[in-house]
């Protein structure tokens, strides 16, 4: 069998080729060619792609060399493409964590200045280490994982009481949770109505309230995309009451992703929590009961009962290991 590993033929053929088109090209542009007077009639006569000859024709112009008449291989080397180990070992890292290309992208934006993949390019690099499918135990350990540190995220939402839930009223009333994500502790207030301005000044007693009994300070609050709580597309957050608010006491705001309640799921447990222990089958003789009995439950709540989702701890017990860490 023939090697032809290094056989020039085609070489040969590309350079022979381009030679003849190059010399009818600049007869045409200097206007002598016998035939042609146009250079679009001379690619079609020639059977010629003007961007393609042009590209080689400026390309050997500017060097002088006929190397670069031969076509190269596109895009740049395969090594430059591929992220260096410790990069593609802090999208490793955090898929071990559960998360997502989106996630990944997202949070290696965030920390790092020199290497920002894309989603795309995250999915590219769990492709090559077989990490594209989330295995079961990493799924378990997202839903595990909570913050490093007191006030690091809040959870933030509201939920609607039943109408009947003060005896012989039909009112609505609404509550109003700001929940630590390390910690787990939480403080509620009851609210007569649902508007942004109420709810701004609602938050802001909770959030005192869990600085003063507790030293939380926190760095990010997370909410719904309600109105009340404003959304990622308003065009100017500062006359929103609750953006404001953030604003003004160097709060980060995040937002939800649309329909997708499970973002902001540890408060959502929390309402779950309450229901079953304090307002479900219950009515209250006044507002004034109702507000007593939550303050009471909130007590126990963050002072006397396990959670099972830091370890059977309460609490409390989290800012005792808070502070000492």
């Amino acid at each position: 069998m023939r090697i032809n590993t290094s056989d020039l033929t085609l070489k040969r053929n590309y350079l022979q080729t381009y030679r003849l088109l190059i010399k009818e090209y600049e007869q045409v542009k200097r206007g002598e060619h016998p035939v042609y007077k146009l250079a679009k009639e001379f690619y079609l006569a020639r059977h010629t792609d003007r961007r393609s000859f042009l590209k080689y024709y400026n390309r050997y112009k500017q060097s002088g060399s006929e190397e670069d008449l031969l076509p190269s291989k596109r895009g740049p080397r395969f090594s430059t493409r591929r992220p260096c180990p410790l990069d593609e070992q802090q999208v490793l890292d955090l898929r071990s964590r559960g998360c997502n290309k989106y996630e990944i992208a997202s949070q290696i934006k965030q920390k790092s200045d020199n290497f920002n993949p894309s989603p795309s390019g995250v999915y590219n690099i769990l492709r090559r280490h077989g990490k594209n499918r989330l295995q079961v135990i990493e799924k378990e350990e997202k839903r595990r994982i909570i913050k490093e540190r007191m006030g690091q995220l809040g959870h933030i939402d509201c939920h609607h009481l039943s109408k009947s839930v003060i005896r012989c009223q039909h009112r609505n009333l609404y509550l109003l949770c700001v929940l630590d994500d390390y910690s787990r502790v939480a403080w509620a207030q009851v609210m007569e109505d649902i508007t942004a301005l109420t709810t701004m000044f609602t938050t802001m007693h909770c959030i005192q309230a869990l600085k003063r009994e507790f030293g939380i300070q926190f760095e990010e609050i997370i909410a719904d995309n309600g109105p009340e709580f404003g959304t990622s597309s308003s065009l100017n957050k500062r006359n929103h009451p609750f953006e404001r608010m953030l604003m003004e006491t160097g709060i980060k705001r995040r937002y939800m992703k649309p329909y997708r309640p499970q973002t902001n799921g540890k408060v959502e447990r929390f309402w779950r929590t309450l229901k079953e222990d304090l307002i479900e089958d219950t009515d209250f003789d006044t507002l004034e009961e109702l507000e007593d009995q939550l303050l009471k439950y909130l007590v126990y709540y963050n002072w006397e009962r396990p959670h099972q989702g830091i370890g059977g701890k309460k609490p409390i017990e989290m800012t005792t290991l808070n502070n000492i860490s």
